[in-house]
């Protein structure tokens, strides 16, 4: 196993260093609050939810956190725009990384903390900590009928094994109203300024975002479907504006975080029927089946969310 330093696949740099008493902070999840990251090994490292600061722009989505002081190297990927506490660095992956790459190096950064303590800290050292230079053998994708997850093959169980055999499947306009949504032009958005809300595009990384701004055009507990390319599936949990050939797919069922992601990874698996010269129009959406877990004739929505939540690193979510 080739053995890298962590500076030669991040820029680290330091967090605000804010103290949480001289922010207007709350311990609940209210409208127009984002996650302050602290030193902390609960929730993902957050302990508050603060609101935005004039002038000064949160760290977007999709880095890692590390606190370097208190619990030492515990390392979160944030899903989030977040603030930071004292004694807390973030991550710049220096290449475009998956979602599970970022889990995985998550994970190694925790391995040292055996290295380190109270008394001492690791905010000049971090850069130096020895790591895989990509996913080693001894990790694996868990592909249950392709529902992908990043463990270690040591705790690999029955658990986490789906049978499929007794699944039934269901026409994707059962479950969904399939409509499109309002087309925002970028430039439009910068004129709104940097926000909370998503930008959803037709990328298929990073949830389908390239930004947040100030303005929305539509609810957000909604899944969206890019129908310009491959047909990337994705949740929005927030209320977001939208490019051009983003479908929505709303629920006529009662959604959480837990079963949208179920669903995500269930409807990412007939990607293989679209192409260049074949999109994955609202007409070919409407005749689409999927594959589901059952319960009374009915999609198992309660084995769906208690899937998601056995999964390693399902806190995260």
């Amino acid at each position: 196993m080739k053995l890298t330093k962590l500076s030669n696949i991040f820029d680290i740099k330091y967090g605000n260093g804010f103290e949480l008493y001289n922010l207007k902070s709350y311990q609940k999840r209210i409208i127009n609050t984002i996650p302050f990251v602290a030193r902390t090994a609960e929730n993902n490292g957050i302990s508050a939810f603060v609101e935005i600061i004039n002038n000064v722009v949160p760290f977007p989505s999709g880095l890692i956190t590390v606190s370097v002081g208190g619990s030492v190297l515990e390392a979160f990927l944030q899903p989030e725009r977040f603030y930071t506490g004292f004694h807390v660095l973030v991550l710049f992956p220096k290449y475009e990384m998956e979602i599970v790459e970022k889990l995985y190096y998550c994970y190694c950064i925790r391995k040292n903390k055996y290295k380190y303590s109270y008394g001492r800290q690791a905010n000049k050292t971090l850069k130096d900590i020895l790591i895989p230079k990509s996913i080693p053998q001894d990790f694996v994708i868990i592909n249950c009928e392709k529902l992908n997850t990043l463990i270690p093959q040591s705790i690999i169980n029955q658990k986490f094994e789906l049978n499929t055999n007794d699944w039934q499947l269901f026409e994707l306009k059962s479950l969904f109203t399939i409509k499109g949504s309002k087309t925002t032009p970028l430039l439009e958005l910068e004129d709104y300024g940097i926000g909370k809300y998503p930008y959803v595009t037709t990328r298929a990384t990073n949830n389908g975002v390239e930004g947040f701004y100030n303005y929305y055009t539509e609810e957000g507990n909604v899944l969206t479907v890019d129908s310009a390319v491959l047909g990337y599936c994705s949740y929005q949990p927030l209320p977001f504006s939208a490019s051009d050939h983003v479908e929505k797919l709303i629920p006529k069922f009662k959604i959480n975080k837990y079963i949208a992601l179920f669903l995500t990874t269930i409807i990412n698996l007939e990607q293989y029927r679209y192409n260049y010269g074949i999109k994955c129009s609202q007409i070919r959406m409407r005749k689409l089946k999927i594959k589901l877990p059952v319960k009374n004739g009915k999609p198992n929505w309660e084995f769906m969310e208690r899937y998601i939540k056995s999964l390693p690193y399902s806190i995260s979510i």
